[in-house]
């Protein structure tokens, strides 16, 4: 099973991602994207560090998530999908690879990811490819996924599949 946990900053994803996961069983793999760039990201990461069961493994990926994804055994936790996208220079992550790994696993992943969709419009060019690449990779990610869920202020709201590829009727 794939789990998409959407949401903004501070939303409160990560918990729900954990709490997820922490139901799956015992060792369950966290594969953290992200690196410390200052002292307020080496807090956030020691933040999520310090909440995580001991049993739990921690494995880092970078630009290579697909190949490290793909050699983890059992339950999974991807933290984040932003911060992989951002680790590229050129913005364009092989999400093709990255949806082909998740595609075949053979036991349950969670997946983190920023929504940038409803956040203030980036007010510069490398802004705007980074929104249209995460956007993008967000939507594969869903196709694919069991289940989506938007994190909003610790709120958990589950999102259903389109009724359809076309336009949506009113009713009545």
């Amino acid at each position: 099973m794939i789990t998409l946990v959407l949401g903004g900053t501070r939303s409160g994803k990560s918990e729900v991602a954990e709490s997820l996961a922490a139901g799956i069983g015992d060792r369950v793999t966290y594969v953290a994207t992200g690196s410390s760039s200052d002292a307020d990201m080496a807090a956030r990461i020691a933040a999520h560090r310090a909440r995580r069961p001991a049993g739990w493994a921690t494995v880092e990926a970078a630009v290579d998530l697909p190949e490290v994804l793909a050699a983890v055994d059992g339950p999974a936790i991807v933290d984040s999908l932003g911060n992989w996208v951002a680790a590229h220079a050129d913005l364009a992550p092989d999400a093709t690879g990255l949806c082909r790994a998740l595609g075949g696993r053979g036991a349950d992943t969670i997946v983190v990811s920023e929504e940038v969709g409803l956040g203030v419009h980036a007010p510069t060019a490398a802004g705007r490819r980074f929104a249209d690449a995460l956007g993008e990779l967000n939507r594969a990610v869903a196709e694919l996924s069991d289940e989506v869920l938007l994190v909003v202020a610790g709120r958990v709201l589950p999102l259903s599949r389109p009724a359809s590829r076309g336009r949506l009727e009113p009713t009545d």
